[in-house]
């Protein structure tokens, strides 16, 4: 090879260097950094886990009822979901919705309702409307209601409140369905 040969060789491994420096620099912009890999688990959390037959163990809905949670037709609150089902007699769910939970919460246990308010105003000083009340706690009174302007905002820490605040339209649902001496079953 003469000198325009090597030449030519030499501007050709220039451009390959830079190719693969330019890819490489693309590369490393857009990986992970290494505390973005390190937070990352390294299974899928989505898989099934497999049981020791080998058979993949079917994930929990969050939606279904507790298995712990009675029978017959009742409301069902889930404290630690923030979840209410309406059951019918037969044991199905007619309607579940999440709620936002007040400052003083009833034990786990089976109460029934004891009293209803059409519209009045919280604790809080929210206008509220359907109040379905189940149980006093800390001489605070516990139901479930929705405000009139459709908020569920986080209660006041401070103060203490029993209204389990949800959605109008599942207000109108609940209110319908738990009248007085409905059971109330709450669970943790």
């Amino acid at each position: 090879m003469g000198r325009s040969s090597s030449g030519f060789v030499a501007g050709l491994t220039a451009a390959a260097l830079a190719a693969v420096g330019f890819l490489a620099y693309q590369a490393s912009a857009t990986a992970p950094s290494p505390a973005e890999l390190a937070a990352k688990p390294t299974t899928p959390s989505t898989a099934p886990s497999a049981t020791a037959s080998g058979k993949p163990k079917p994930s929990k809905d969050p939606l279904a009822l507790p298995a712990a949670s009675g029978s017959g037709e009742r409301v069902v609150y889930a404290l630690a979901d923030r979840r209410v089902w309406l059951v019918n007699a037969k044991n199905q769910v007619t309607r579940s919705f999440s709620v936002m939970p007040s400052t003083v919460n009833p034990p786990p246990g089976a109460y029934a309702v004891t009293s209803r308010s059409g519209a009045v105003r919280g604790s809080d000083g929210v206008q509220i409307e359907h109040v379905v009340r189940f149980a006093t706690v800390q001489d605070v009174s516990v139901g479930f209601s929705a405000a009139v302007d459709g908020s569920t905002p986080e209660p006041d820490p401070s103060r203490k409140t029993g209204g389990i605040r949800m959605k109008r339209a599942d207000g109108d649902a609940l209110w319908t369905f738990a009248v007085i001496g409905a059971k109330v079953v709450v669970v943790a």
